[in-house]
């Protein structure tokens, strides 16, 4: 697959490369897993784990870590405000991109994504892993003090606002999950809710279809195929993905705003476990918007 034609090919990196800077200390490589007992076992070496549940978010309100937690996670971590921080995890790296996009709520500027994660690392490349876990000086790390995630995020009253403007929405959890037929992620019973369905007006497409076997990203050309000519999507409109937590329409997010360089795409991470649980707003259930 090549990257020459995404809109910023700036933001992927090749497994090969992240190979040939494990040593550079400029660059720190983060894995973000569902499954918590990968990292234990075997990662690339040097990588440190970020958890997107523990770590990133904060254990009393349903928000991300305030700032000055924020800081400290990157201090502790080796990681500086001019570190490049390159993300990678299982799951076609969906945790991954939820990771990205919480670093990008934090305003840090150079983010990447290991192209595969850690399937394509493991399975493909066959590069080397390691249960050792490294241990980094302390950095220095403040958050910009002019941080603005209005263009990268939005709450439940915006998705309102969307709705009754008649703007795109891009659903991107699984067909059963949509049409209403499941109130839950198929092996995630423990975050179902109240209602099934999805927000009116929303399209259906899958977070993995943006994915090939191998599990990189396919082909501008792929993606648009996808993006444009089915869901009828245009780089101007003003695009909310959602899913049930935000973490599948994060990596939604991350295609549509990067690779195909959509203007304006946020992420609705309250998704489903907060709009189906809501009294008082509106659902749709069936297989069509």
């Amino acid at each position: 697959m090549s990257a020459q034609n995404y809109s910023d090919p700036s933001v992927l990196v090749s497994a090969e490369w992240v190979h040939e800077h494990l040593n550079d200390p400029s660059v720190k490589v983060v894995e973000s897993s569902g499954d918590a007992l990968l990292y234990p076992m075997a990662h690339i070496p040097g990588a440190v784990k970020i958890d997107w549940h523990n770590d990133l978010q904060d254990q009393t309100v349903r928000d991300y870590i305030a700032n000055d937690v924020f800081e400290n996670l990157c201090q502790k971590n080796g990681i500086s405000n001019d570190t490049t921080v390159v993300f990678y995890g299982d799951d076609n790296n969906w945790w991954a991109c939820y990771a990205f996009w919480a670093f990008k709520l934090k305003g840090h500027t150079n983010c990447k994504i290991l192209n595969g994660g850690r399937k394509y690392w493991v399975e493909t490349a066959k590069l080397p892993t390691t249960p050792e876990v490294p241990s980094y000086p302390a950095t220095s790390y403040k958050v910009p003090a002019d941080l603005d995630w209005r263009e990268l995020r939005v709450f439940r009253e915006g998705v309102l606002e969307h709705v009754k403007a008649s703007l795109p929405l891009v659903d991107v959890r699984s067909p059963k999950e949509y049409s209403g037929e499941r109130t839950h992620m198929e092996g995630y019973p423990e975050e179902g809710v109240l209602r099934g369905g999805h927000i009116p007006g929303a399209l259906s497409c899958p977070w993995s279809r943006a994915v090939g076997d191998d599990g990189r990203f396919k082909t501008a050309e792929e993606l648009r195929a996808i993006y444009e000519q089915e869901l009828h999507l245009k780089p101007t409109d003003d695009v909310v993905a959602y899913c049930r937590i935000g973490e599948r329409s994060s990596l939604t997010w991350f295609v549509l705003k990067y690779l195909l360089g959509y203007q304006k795409v946020r992420n609705y991470d309250g998704s489903w476990t907060e709009w189906g649980n809501v009294v008082g707003v509106p659902i749709v259930k069936g297989a069509l918007p």
